[in-house]
């Protein structure tokens, strides 16, 4: 369906992609997530043919947005982040002239506004100017633009951005909806809707693609070393050394500590059960082990490390209460 390879864009010195590639397949919903100013918005205007890249090509069912723009963006429908609406205008006719736009004409736009109308929920404001109507039914109107022409592509940037509570669910059904016959790829900062909605995540940092899989996956791949967050009877530093002596551990990491004790992260090397071996290691150096839990990461662990943030006192505060 959308073929990206070595995606390369740049402004000046300061490059904001940087060799991205990557490929989506037809009936999948696809979630972009990344740190705001990490090339989202600007890879979805590469793709949709708004802007041009420094370098590499972007294919549309073998078609390129480089070579032959006019026919690859005959297949997408794009819902900009800013949505593309005249205040003045009512519902229909900024659906009529958006399908103008599109170069659907006579019987075939009365149709296809119809359509994407019941799609997007639409019937009861067709005759309201777009300045009379809530952001929720805006956010419906743009998306009908999109949905013209029943492209194969549909590329929404923070399609929930801004709504309430009650449209935010609405927003999601449709998408969901949509994913069933379409490629949806779409931008959030909500780890939550990614969960709910994404066969897929394609993640963004630093101008480079640094993951491109299914959540299960991508939690599963995280989660190879076992992690044990380990409270011991005892100061610091003597237990800092006594885990250095332990050969099965890879890493550890001072949390806190108090006046009777303190609490350290331990991970293990890949496939290894570290319990016994630290029971074994806090024993022979005559600490009591007040409390010993393994701990998975989740969805929003894996982002928070991926895209280089200060994940870990994060989970300080987390477990303080903080």
């Amino acid at each position: 369906m959308l073929e990206v390879r070595n995606l390369k864009k740049a402004y000046g010195d300061r490059k904001i992609l940087d060799d991205v590639s990557f490929s989506t397949e037809k009936g999948r919903i696809y979630g972009f997530l990344g740190p705001n100013g990490t090339g989202k918005s600007t890879t979805m205007n590469l793709i949709t043919g708004y802007l041009s890249p420094g370098g590499g090509d972007i294919l549309i069912n073998e078609i390129s947005m480089i070579k032959n723009p006019a026919r690859a963006k005959k297949h997408i429908g794009y819902l900009p982040e800013q949505p593309p609406l005249y205040p003045d205008l009512t519902v229909s006719e900024n659906l009529d002239f958006a399908a103008e736009l599109k170069g659907i004409t006579g019987s075939t736009k009365k149709k296809e506004m119809a359509r994407v109308s019941e799609l997007a929920g639409l019937g009861s404001v067709q005759r309201h100017m777009i300045k009379q109507i809530s952001k929720g039914y805006k956010q419906r109107v743009a998306l009908a633009q999109a949905l013209l022409g029943d492209p194969e592509l549909i590329i929404l940037d923070e399609p929930s951005s801004g709504l309430d509570p009650r449209q935010i669910v609405e927003m999601r059904e449709l998408v969901r909806q949509l994913g069933r016959e379409h490629t949806v790829i779409f931008s959030t900062h909500s780890l939550s809707e990614v969960e709910n909605l994404c066969d897929h995540i394609l993640m963004l940092y630093g101008g480079k693609l640094v993951a491109d899989d299914t959540p299960d996956e991508l939690v599963r791949k995280h989660n190879d070393r076992q992690r044990i967050r380990l409270v011991i009877r005892g100061n610091s530093t003597k237990a800092d050394a006594a885990m250095e002596k332990n050969g099965r551990i890879e890493s550890h990491r001072i949390l806190r500590e108090d006046a009777e004790s303190c609490t350290i992260e331990v991970t293990a090397f890949p496939g290894q059960d570290i319990r016994e071996s630290i029971s074994k290691t806090c024993m022979e150096e005559g600490y009591g082990i007040l409390e010993m839990v393994s701990r998975q990461m989740n969805l929003e662990e894996v982002y928070l490390k991926l895209t280089g943030a200060d994940y870990a006192l994060r989970e300080d505060r987390d477990e303080s209460g903080i």
